[in-house]
């Protein structure tokens, strides 16, 4: 494997640092338990901003385009139903597939439940048919080994379609440090990761790579003793390149 990335940089030319699983996993712990923002924001700014990244990779076809948003039990999926959510609100062609239902957790649960409020479809994954782009929302930054059963399923169904997939966070499948892979993972042309790019994002594996504010203060990166310059300027999502 290459060696982990340290730094990306974006199209106006401002410096990212990296950051490993855990790393982010403290971003994550500070943010919930110290500062906020809480994990129904974050969840809210990260499917926000996924949905604006799939409208525009369609370009002016995506409202007539056929989206299948496959989503985990954890907050990668939850970002991903979000995204299913203000897709449906648009009147997007969007179908949601679940890893597993009965497994969701809460703030994914509860993503679930407003989902289910909109026009958007829901199947299992052997009723899809025939599909514009796959939004991939299976496994975030936690992978913690090789992904099996309807993940896995989900990883293989993915590769096989000649759709192609926009990345949550991290490609399915990936270790978000390493950008090493385990098992099966999903080979994404676009990855939108969050707060800040993850160091084993490389280009062979996540695709085009671009990062989206999720509304995490300064303080959160000072506490983890990083230096931090703001890459956003007025947007909420920028393309990023390794430096």
């Amino acid at each position: 494997m290459p060696a982990p990335i340290e730094r990306f940089v974006t199209d106006t030319g401002i410096s990212v640092p990296a950051i490993t699983t855990d790393q982010m996993r403290e971003v994550d712990r500070i943010a919930v338990e110290e500062t906020g923002p809480n994990l129904f924001q974050m969840m809210e700014n990260a499917g926000r901003n996924l949905a604006l990244q799939a409208i525009e990779v369609l370009d002016d076809g995506w409202r007539g385009a056929e989206i299948v948003v496959l989503a985990g039990t954890g907050g990668n999926g939850g970002g991903g139903i979000c995204a299913a959510r203000h897709l449906a609100n648009r009147q997007g062609g969007v179908t949601l597939v679940l890893s597993n239902p009965a497994k969701l957790s809460d703030v994914t649960r509860f993503q679930h439940q407003v989902y289910q409020a909109t026009p958007g479809r829901e199947l299992r994954l052997d009723e899809l048919g025939s599909v514009d782009l796959i939004v991939d929302a299976i496994i975030g930054y936690s992978l913690s080994g090789a992904p099996t059963g309807s993940a896995g399923a989900m990883i293989e169904w993915a590769n096989d379609s000649e759709a192609p997939t926009l990345a949550l966070d991290v490609p399915s499948g990936i270790d978000a440090t390493t950008g090493e892979a385990f098992g099966v993972a999903t080979r994404p042309q676009w990855t939108m990761t969050l707060a800040l790019p993850k160091t084993g994002l490389h280009p062979e594996r996540a695709g085009v790579l671009y990062l989206a504010d999720i509304g995490i203060p300064a303080a959160v990166y000072a506490k983890i003793g990083l230096s931090h310059v703001p890459p956003f300027d007025r947007r909420f999502r920028v393309p990023l390149t390794p430096e």
